[in-house]
């Protein structure tokens, strides 16, 4: 299974990002083969529509999981129309992926901020 979490960073000892959509990474994680990878965020610098743009990032790599904090209406439902399972967490990435593991993390339901909460304004 794949399982992405949203960090401030690259690899496994990075704190979870603030916020879904403009994360500077997805740290990507095969629980089966244990493979790592870091891929940036492209969309986390748009001006708006930056959650939809980072969960088509997700959906193209295959992803059935994501970690994070704050999940906006418009990627929350883009990623569980995908069929992508979206939980909260806290710490660092090897902390939530364990917390995921052992199945301490709790499934969210709906989204957690409300619409807009990224947008820039000029």
């Amino acid at each position: 299974m794949k399982v992405a979490v949203c960090a401030v960073d690259q690899g496994l000892e990075a704190e979870l990002a603030s916020r879904f959509g403009r994360c500077k990474y997805f740290v990507v994680i095969d629980t089966e083969t244990t493979n790592v990878a870091a891929i940036p965020n492209a969309g986390g610098k748009t001006g708006e529509g930056a959650g939809v743009q980072a969960a088509q990032i997700l959906i193209n790599e295959d992803v059935e999981a994501v970690i994070g904090t704050s999940f906006g209406p418009n990627a929350f439902m883009t990623l569980k129309y995908a069929g992508i399972k979206v939980y909260n967490g806290k710490g660092t990435v090897s902390e939530v992926l364990e917390q995921f593991k052992d199945e301490k993390l709790e499934e969210m339901e709906q989204s957690n901020v409300p619409k807009k909460a990224g947008h820039f304004t000029r």
